[in-house]
């Protein structure tokens, strides 16, 4: 998830050799370049990697916009896009504005698979998010289009829509609206069970099959042989994945005493100007336990241990979160290497 085009190109050349699946990119205008590019830009350097946002969010992009611009990058990589949603957070800060609700969000992720299922769309349905300019019945046309639609899609495969849940009202809503659901729940088994059951009971509850779609989990990772260095790196995007779970003002999801200890210096102290540095107010607060039990740190066996006992309950796709970018010390470095040729090799046996 780096912040530049000529970034991106450089780490999904580099994923791509490690053997990788895929990677993500932020859609955060004010701190990355524009996600698309830099997607379209990997797309054009790889082969294999699939290439998604992580993640975009309903109120920066019109969803005809965004279903345009992944199915753009899904012509350009042969098949390798996929589409990562949530409510929004940093991008939305940056533009005066909170998260989209969670009915926000269930609207639009249904508007885009319409768009890229190549289906049309009245206008009248797209009313909530296209209020900056007047209804085009106050022009006296001859001719109008009847409704909206990707005209140009053709037959390529449809894109798959992941998702990003943390509380349980998001988390249903995926369960029946998106292609995949990525649990933003952390690390700790008992929250993940929490999500999956979650995911498989609603679907059952509304007569879909409640295995029929995958669930994957983002996750926090950093693998360094003296577990307090790979601690300090993981605490920056710990606080800010954590904090997600708390974001207006009560803990989502199972909780202990200490983790709802942590959460609750987050939603009090968390600063979105320096949101990822291990060296901010959110990252220091949070307790060594809460950070062990939420992100995965340690050792390259150590985290191997763990994130095979996370494939163990059934989550199909982990997206993994390691340190910010600006971290260019040597523990950076060994951590980066660490995870590349020690961790993700042994994921695939």
């Amino acid at each position: 998830m780096p912040s530049s085009p000529q970034l991106v190109v450089q780490r999904a050349k580099e994923y791509e050799e490690a053997g990788l699946a895929g990677m993500v990119v932020w859609d955060a205008q004010s701190s990355d370049g524009d996600c698309y590019v830099s997607l379209a830009a990997a797309a054009m350097a790889t082969t294999t990697l699939k290439l998604g946002t992580g993640v975009t969010n309903p109120v920066t992009r019109h969803p005809a916009v965004t279903a345009s611009a992944i199915a753009s990058l899904q012509a350009i990589s042969t098949g390798r896009a996929v589409l990562g949603i949530g409510r929004g957070d940093s991008s939305l800060a940056h533009i005066g504005r909170a998260p989209a609700s969670v009915e926000t969000l269930s609207c639009y992720t249904q508007l885009v698979q319409r768009y890229l299922r190549g289906e049309s769309v009245p206008f009248d349905e797209l009313a909530e998010f296209a209020t900056n300019a007047p209804n085009l019945s106050q022009l006296d046309l001859g001719h109008a289009p009847p409704h909206s639609r990707l005209e140009w899609l053709g037959d390529m495969p449809k894109v798959p829509v992941e998702v990003s849940a943390t509380g349980p009202r998001m988390i249903t809503e995926a369960a029946l609206h998106a292609d995949g659901v990525m649990l933003s729940v952390g690390a700790d088994l008992d929250r993940l069970r929490w999500g999956i059951e979650l995911v498989r009971s609603t679907r059952a509850k509304a007569g879909l099959d409640p295995n029929g779609i995958p669930v994957g989990a983002w996750v926090n990772v950093v693998a360094h042989p003296d577990i307090t260095v790979a601690r300090e790196l993981a605490s920056g995007w710990t606080s800010v994945f954590a904090r997600f779970a708390i974001m207006h003002g009560k803990p989502t999801g199972p909780q202990t005493e200490d983790s709802i200890k942590s959460l609750e210096h987050l939603y009090n102290d968390f600063d979105l100007r320096d949101q990822a540095s291990s060296l901010s107010t959110q990252a220091q607060g949070m307790t060594q336990e809460f950070l062990d039990n939420y992100a995965i740190v340690g050792t390259a066996d150590t985290c191997l241990a763990r994130l095979r006992q996370i494939g163990d309950l059934g989550i199909d796709k982990i997206i993994t979160v390691g340190f910010a970018e600006t971290s260019s010390s040597d523990n950076g470095r060994i951590a980066t290497e660490t995870f590349l040729n020690q961790i993700s090799p042994a994921l695939k046996n």
